[in-house]
């Protein structure tokens, strides 16, 4: 069944990767970004080359309006929505808690939970039965961090994550008598250029003998996961918290 739906962060890594198995179920998808035009205008190219539809929507997940605008453009380009993935956000380079700036923690928790929750919120407004929408499904991306820690690294980011993770268990069990499913996505060492934007391009595959399967995964193998929750094929799964992250 064709769905539409909005992926935060679409159009690079993961949200990307999502955004194009989307276009290949033949879905219009609402693909947001931060700043690079350029690389959310190759996504939607690829959403269409796969046999989908899309539009690119300029947003910062941080401010209320641009997320409400963010639903509203999808909407007015293709209808309701259907499902959510909750993707965007940033990580800082590798630094102790002690050294790490008030400004660095502001933006670090105004972007991954702030802007989650102002995510989550706008899609329970627009979502849920009791408020006219059909239902559907939020996809959230936490991390493995959650429960790792990221000593050393980014306990910053690591914490944000837990807040993901414990937003997803209350909000399943509020929106799912509303028509609405909420899942969480946990991935772990993934290529992706989300360890450069942390000043570490090469972290996934240098920390991957610690991965049981002994390898990073691919941004694919966790849009994977995300399209099989968005769909009718997960529908009694509600309030999961899935690791992809090959047993670490």
């Amino acid at each position: 069944m064709s769905q539409t739906i909005l992926i935060t962060g679409g159009s690079r890594g993961i949200g990307r990767a999502a955004a194009i198995l989307a276009g290949g179920r033949g879905w219009s998808v609402g693909v947001n970004y931060a700043g690079n035009e350029q690389a959310a205008r190759a996504t939607v190219a690829a959403v269409e080359a796969a046999g989908g539809k899309a539009v690119p929507i300029l947003g910062d997940v941080a401010k209320e309006a641009d997320v409400i605008a963010m639903f509203d453009a999808t909407e007015k380009a293709f209808g309701p929505l259907s499902g959510v993935v909750n993707n965007a956000g940033i990580v800082a380079p590798g630094s102790p808690l002690a050294d790490m700036s008030a400004e660095r923690l502001t933006r670090m928790f105004n972007v991954n939970v702030l802007g989650a929750y102002l995510v989550a919120r706008e899609t329970a407004r627009r979502l849920s039965t009791d408020r006219g929408g059909k239902g559907g499904s939020l996809v959230n991306l936490s991390s493995a961090a959650a429960r790792l820690g990221s000593p050393n690294e980014y306990v910053d980011y690591a914490g944000s994550k837990g807040a993901i993770d414990t937003m997803t268990v209350g909000l399943s069990k509020e929106l799912g008598p509303r028509g609405i499913r909420v899942n969480a996505i946990r991935p772990g060492l993934i290529d992706t250029e989300i360890h450069a934007s942390g000043g570490a391009p090469d972290r996934a595959f240098r920390l991957a003998n610690m991965v049981p399967l002994g390898r990073p995964g691919t941004a694919e193998e966790v849009a994977r996961t995300i399209l099989f929750l968005l769909s009718d094929e997960s529908s009694y799964i509600n309030g999961a918290i899935i690791d992809v992250t090959g047993g670490r």
